[in-house]
């Protein structure tokens, strides 16, 4: 028998107003899961893969109800069992990992403490028992010194290494399922690397099951046996991960797996750029900390630049010293050759209209009481005074511009997908007719269909306005697919650049190869194949 089977699953909202109409969100979905394996769920936002998850834990969000199927694990349907046993099923049996390790801690107590609780609690071990596992984890996991790691702050361990202790705190109390759930994606890549091998070496260490829910095909190919591919809540295909990559059958599957292997045409860098750093440092208030240590870029009209690093390189930073957010103590900001002034406030209303910002989280740069109408209309009243007819004239041609219709203009920003919401972030920006746009890590949110339209999208915006871009990233794939000239920055300071055809071919700068060797690759052991190359350079040295 099977560790989980899950047959016919059928999740449901359940609105309070019932003139609102019911919405599937998990249709007839059947899965079988042994012990010891990792399935992978896939699909866009609103597939179903999270709600899928979380039903193996006997638990539906908010405003949902499971109103049809069966979900047994260890021989019991999850669904019949008292609320008191599933408590005690909850953190006994089934553990779950969250994307955000840094909103699943507490920051007032120290990471042991808040990792051995659950085992402690289920009496599945004794605080000494747990405290010995919870460092054999850390040392499976790659943590440094795991005999004291537990004894830090979650503030005081990096973004990678607080993701691998929330792996340790789901895996302390022995579990037979973990439910991952997009447990790498706002992570860098080479944190992401190190945290994909950490979690499948460890589940292989505890003989656990796993679901891994993501919506990248080649991070999820490196770590599970199997993989389902979801969309609008039905299971489109399911077979090994071999199969999925190599032999796909559905059309939206050959399409997921296409999608990555996209790479534009450089345009030729011009003379004259029309937005430069020069020597720029600049440091954080009440900091001594240099957060930019003598950085200098520029980009041409027209023309995209793409800035990539590590979190913590300084490339959000880059971007907020450009846009006067951040007034920098040494060096300068021109625009067409002319000084800009440094902070923000002392920046005429035609040279704020220039330089617009898009940022990575639409759900968070969207006033959620405002509708698309408003959202986009504000800028046409801000610069260029319209009103009445004139301006929702020219917001339509805005949303059609970005390819939405003219009944966006009512919806509420929370009526909207995460694609829908990025669009109109950009018509947003378009308004302003500005010269440059910087577009802060704009797809890194976006499931991999929706971020290649999205792309896509502001290519040929580019080749219409012949605005230029400034595109803050981590993902090499971006970059590949829409820039022209590429800055790589490593602790403050940019490490290499030029045009993004010498970048990204041999011979590269050290740290410029460990972000090209650290994007996952659609094929069955590529993880194992670079670590054993890192393994092979390190014993060189």
């Amino acid at each position: 028998m099977a560790l989980v089977e899950v047959r016919n699953l059928r999740v449901e909202t359940n609105p309070r107003d019932k003139r609102i109409p019911v919405a599937v969100l998990v249709d007839d979905v059947s899965f079988d899961l042994e012990k010891g394996k990792v399935l992978g769920l896939i699909g866009e936002s609103g597939a179903g893969k999270s709600t899928i998850g979380l039903t193996t834990l006997g638990y539906a969000r908010a405003g949902c109800h499971i109103t049809g199927g069966e979900v047994t694990v260890n021989g019991r349907d999850i669904r019949k069992i008292s609320l008191e046993k599933l408590r005690q099923f909850r953190g006994e049996e089934v553990t779950y990992v969250a994307q955000s390790a840094a909103a699943g801690f507490n920051p007032a107590h120290k990471l042991n403490k808040q990792i051995v609780e659950t085992a402690v609690r289920h009496g599945t071990s004794s605080h000494r028992e747990a405290l010995k596992y919870a460092a054999e984890l850390f040392d499976q996991l790659g943590l440094p010194d795991p005999e004291s790691f537990g004894d830090r702050f979650p503030h005081q361990v990096s973004g990678g290494q607080l993701q691998r202790a929330m792996t340790a705190m789901a895996l302390c109390s022995h579990p037979d399922l973990i439910v991952f759930d997009e447990p790498t994606t706002a992570l860098d890549v080479t944190t992401q690397i190190d945290v994909l091998a950490a979690i499948k070496r460890t589940i292989n260490f505890a003989g656990t099951a796993a679901l891994y829910i993501t919506h990248d095909l080649a991070v999820v190919a490196q770590v599970t046996d199997e993989i389902m591919v979801l969309r609008h809540g039905k299971m489109v295909e399911h077979g090994t991960a071999d199969q999925i990559l190599n032999a796909p059958t559905a059309d939206y599957t050959r399409r997921l797996v296409s999608v990555r292997r996209n790479v534009a045409d450089e345009k030729a860098e011009t003379e004259n750029p029309i937005v430069e750093m020069r020597n720029v440092t600049a440091s954080y208030s009440g900091t001594t900390a240099i957060v930019l240590d003598n950085v200098s870029m520029s980009v041409c009209a027209g023309q995209t630049l793409a800035v990539v690093g590590e979190s913590g390189s300084g490339k959000s930073t880059a971007a907020r010293v450009i846009t006067g957010l951040l007034p920098p103590s040494t060096g300068e900001i021109l625009f067409n050759g002319v000084p800009l002034p440094a902070a923000i406030e002392q920046r005429s209303r035609e040279q704020l209209r220039d330089l617009q910002m898009i940022s990575q989280m639409p759900d968070v740069a969207l006033n959620p009481r405002q509708n698309v109408g408003q959202i986009i209309g504000r800028p046409l009243t801000l610069y260029f005074g319209m009103r009445g007819k004139e301006r929702r004239q020219r917001v339509i041609e805005l949303l059609e511009a970005v390819e939405l219709d003219e009944s966006f203009m009512n919806r509420l920003p929370g009526k909207l997908s995460g694609g829908e919401k990025q669009r109109v972030c950009i018509a947003r920006a378009l308004a302003a007719k500005p010269s440059v746009i910087i577009c802060d890590e704009v797809t890194s949110a976006l499931d991999p269909l929706v971020a290649d339209e999205i792309l896509k999208l502001l290519d040929r915006l580019q080749d219409e306005t012949n605005v230029a871009y400034v595109f803050i990233t981590h993902d090499i794939a971006t970059v590949r697919a829409i820039a022209d000239t590429i800055a790589v920055m490593y602790l403050g300071q940019v490490v290499e650049s030029g045009q993004k055809t010498d970048i990204l071919s041999p011979p590269h700068h050290d740290y410029t190869h460990l972000l090209l060797s650290s994007v996952p690759e659609m094929e069955i052991g590529w993880l194992e194949k670079v670590l054993e190359e890192r393994r092979m350079e390190s014993a060189g040295n």
